[in-house]
């Protein structure tokens, strides 16, 4: 009854305001609202949405500013139910159509981003004030993109520097929970040369939604308070610089480059009380990037560039202790990439158009924790040809070569078909994806003792690839005020890497105390199994996603995303949901938008709605449903100055999980409540 008051109040509200502004001066709606954006990732070069051959979603700066979003996780998670994220210390997990982290490929203007902690990938490295857009491509993609790209692409396109003699910015916004970001950048531009700085601070404290824990006492389960955060509280800066210049016509060149640096902020250790820590994670990044771009003409270029990557971290102690004092660094994993890239894209006949690249890529891994100290090079060609067949009627062709340090070949390719009748697209589309073995994966020997019980994982440079092959249809109606696109999809991935859990014999027992010589006799007596890694896994994903996108009037938008995921694992003959898996998922936003002379107003309703989540052998996290309202009001000053203030309403309905933690609980909404959100945009251009 609260959810069906609440809407009706903001339809009444919408139509008042849409009445109102029928007899007042109204921006451009279209202008705002574009339901035909120019895009990349799906073909690999710049082309109009609709007319991609592999459907891609889009997220822009607009929608993400509107929601009052101030990082990545969050404007995931919001916009788009194939994505799910869970928070914690070592970063964020993430799942992208029902795969994990690991099939997910990210990039940052089509390069790749890295940052695997413990599985997880750390998403605040990106700062959000600097993205465009973020366009995601479903489905496997590994003809153009390589390894990893097997659940899909999130390419987040960030802003180039702009052509204007100077131009500022700033961006603030402030939550309960200690949440607090403050981003502000320079651009300056002058004859074919310009240049962005920016800086961003984000941080958060932690929180827990309840302040119990059950615990096991022999046959009986007893509560006990903890201090142990739900999220993970931290501090993080992000600094980055580009530069671009165009000397001539033809040519244009740019480099730029960012350093990150994030330390977490938990409770410390009590005596009255468990669930404390000792220590924080410290986290530090830096990218650096070299490219350019030469225009043959109109219709032919030559692009190359160079990337530099590095990202480690480790525990940083808080208190003395035993064997450390406080200030002490201990690095966990140390990880870098080198990369080149040269393509081509050409139109070498009419209605066609052909890209041919070459790629490197060398990763390098060092880890305390796993004893690795390794490294692996790739070498991939690739090759794509889209042309028009018969009016209407478009066809793909594309595959990728590549050559990897251990596994030798992989060939990767792709087949796509699109015609279009009128204001609709039909598309089928078939893709193969792949993946090597992670460095850890392959070289990976770990020991810890957890409760007097020794704990061992170990890589195995047995491991062979994983691959995919992915089926997809597509209907789209498109219209300047309407798209409908409806998507099924089967995914098939064999040869999926886990952790196998190996029972342990006498002669075993002596083996491993060989390999982990700080491993004691009566430690090894304890020793039941270990883990190793192990190509052992198939996966079966059957999806269907349907997209709404419409302007209903010059001030009213809303769009619509449904995803149902149905992902299963094979493992030792049986079939069963994948973890974390979630069957039905739905987000929803609804905008108003006018302009009463140096004045607009905006109103975003915005929602988003799951089913359980899967958990095997624990306790599955209950489906939620949580609502958000933010309204900006932008203020003209002059030609070149604007203010624009905002305040919003996170989880409108305070939707919470407050069940006391569990070893055999698991969770699916991380949010602490109902909290107002206040922001301060200022630009001068």
């Amino acid at each position: 009854m609260k959810l069906k008051a609440f809407l009706s109040s903001i339809a009444v509200l919408l139509s008042l305001a849409s009445s109102y502004g029928q007899i007042h001066t109204t921006s451009d709606t279209s202008a705002r609202q574009n339901l035909n954006p120019i895009v990349v990732t799906g073909s690999g070069h710049h082309q109009r949405l609709k007319k991609t051959a592999s459907p891609v979603r889009v997220l822009s700066s607009l929608e993400i500013r509107e929601q009052g979003i101030t990082n990545l996780q969050d404007a995931l998670m919001r916009m788009l139910p194939q994505v799910q994220t869970t928070p914690s210390s070592m970063g964020n997990f993430l799942r992208l159509n029902g795969l994990g982290n690991k099939y997910a490929l990210i990039l940052v203007n089509g390069r790749r981003l890295i940052g695997d902690m413990a599985g997880n990938v750390d998403l605040d490295r990106i700062d959000l004030s600097r993205v465009r857009r973020i366009e995601v491509l479903d489905g496997a993609a590994s003809s153009l993109y390589g390894s990893d790209a097997i659940g899909g692409v999130i390419n987040i396109i960030t802003d180039q520097p702009a052509s204007d003699l100077i131009s500022v910015r700033s961006i603030t916004s402030a939550s309960g929970k200690g949440r607090f970001s403050q981003a502000v950048s320079l651009n300056i531009g002058k004859g074919g040369f310009t240049s962005s700085t920016s800086f961003a601070h984000n941080r958060a404290d932690s929180y827990s939604n309840s302040q119990w824990e059950e615990v096991k006492k022999g046959d009986e389960t007893e509560l006990q308070q903890t201090i142990a955060p739900l999220f993970s509280g931290y501090r993080a800066n992000i600094i980055g610089q580009k530069f671009s210049f165009k000397p001539t016509q033809k040519l244009a060149l740019n480099a730029g480059g960012d350093y990150y640096e994030k330390i977490t902020s938990r409770p410390r250790t009590r005596e009255d009380v468990k669930g404390g820590t000792d220590y924080e994670m410290r986290y530090r990044g830096a990218r650096l990037s070299f490219g350019g771009i030469y225009k043959f003409n109109k219709n032919n270029s030559l692009q190359m560039n160079f990337d530099a990557d590095r990202y480690r971290y480790g525990r940083e102690y808080q208190v003395d202790g035993k064997t450390y004092e406080k200030g002490d660094y201990t690095r966990s994993k140390d990880q870098g990439a080198l990369s080149a890239n040269i393509q081509g894209i050409m139109h070498l006949m009419p209605g066609s158009t052909s890209i041919a690249g070459l790629d490197w890529r060398l990763d390098k891994l060092e880890s305390s924790s796993g004893n690795i100290d390794n490294s692996a090079y790739t070498f991939a060609g690739y090759i794509q040809h889209e042309m028009q067949i018969a009016k209407g009627l478009n066809f793909t062709a594309g595959a990728r070569l590549t050559t990897h340090k251990d596994f030798g070949s992989n060939f990767s390719p792709k087949a796509a078909l699109m015609y279009s009748p009128g204001d609709f697209n039909f598309r089928l589309t078939y893709s193969r994806g792949f993946r090597t073995p992670g460095l850890d994966e392959l070289h990976y020997n770990y020991f810890s003792v957890n409760k007097g019980k020794p704990q061992i994982s170990i890589g195995s440079t047995d491991l062979k690839p994983e691959t995919s092959d992915y089926l997809s249809a597509n209907v789209e109606f498109n219209s300047d005020f309407l798209t409908v696109s409806a998507t099924g999809f089967l995914n098939y991935v064999d040869k999926m890497i886990i952790k196998k859990n190996i029972k342990v014999d006498d002669a075993k027992r002596a083996e491993l105390m060989a390999l982990f010589p700080e491993m004691t006799e009566e430690q090894a007596a304890k020793l039941e199994k270990y883990a190793l890694y192990s190509n052992s896994d198939k996966g079966r994903i059957q999806g269907f996603t349907l997209n709404v996108n419409a302007l209903v009037t010059r001030d009213i938008d809303f769009g619509l995303n449904y995803t149902w995921n149905h992902a299963k694992a094979k493992s030792d003959d049986t079939w069963s949901k994948m973890e974390r898996s979630v069957l039905n998922t739905l987000t929803f936003s609804s905008n108003f938008h006018h302009q009463w002379g140096i004045y607009a107003l905006n109103v975003r309703l915005s929602g988003r709605l799951q089913s359980k989540t899967y958990y095997p052998g624990y306790e599955n996290a209950p489906g939620y449903g949580v609502w958000n309202l933010n309204t900006s009001h932008s203020f003209r000053v002059s030609d070149k100055l604007r203010i624009e203030p905002s305040l919003g309403i996170d989880n409108i309905f305070d939707r919470v999980d407050r069940r006391p933690d569990s070893s055999l609980r698991k969770y699916a909404l991380y949010n602490p409540g109902r909290m107002i959100v206040a922001g301060l945009r200022i630009s001068f251009n």
